[in-house]
């Protein structure tokens, strides 16, 4: 049902909700290789079946829909932050992985606020779909990332 609705093509917008105390070691890994470490954590991902999994994974922590342009734009703006380390390793060996917009280099994630008027009026215990703030909420992610900016 849920893997129905994720087909669209385009990025995803994931948000980690909830934060990671009492959580598995499992999904405090899936988190990691999500690069959401903190609540409020925004993270922009290409739509595919690897980034499904471990978003599907974490589901109960995070809220997630497609990013439209206009707001990914305000995104990188407003709260991206200027990559200013090196880009690979002393040996050349590895080279870090940035997000690169109009020519800037940026991390991969985002800080945000939490939002004005909260995540739903049930709270972050519950799923989007019943009035809480966690799951797949389609292209009314862009709505809560406009309010967290």
């Amino acid at each position: 049902m849920v893997e129905e609705k994720v087909k669209k093509q385009g990025k995803f917008a994931v948000v980690l909700v909830r934060g990671t105390v009492d959580m598995t070691h499992q999904l405090k890994d899936t988190l990691k290789s999500l690069n959401l470490s903190r609540k409020n954590q925004c993270v922009v991902l290409e739509n595919n079946p690897l980034n499904k999994g471990m978003i599907l994974k974490v589901k109960d922590y995070v809220t997630w829909g497609e990013i439209d342009e206009e707001t990914f734009k305000k995104l990188v703006e407003g709260r991206g932050e200027e990559l200013l380390s090196r880009e690979k390793d002393s040996k050349d060996r590895y080279a870090y992985k940035s997000l690169e917009f109009k020519g800037k280099k940026y991390k991969k994630y985002f800080r945000l606020n939490p939002p004005q008027k909260g995540f739903g009026r049930k709270g972050i215990k519950m799923a989007f779909k019943v009035g809480g703030g966690l799951g797949y909420r389609g292209e009314k992610i862009n709505d809560l990332i406009m309010r967290m900016l």
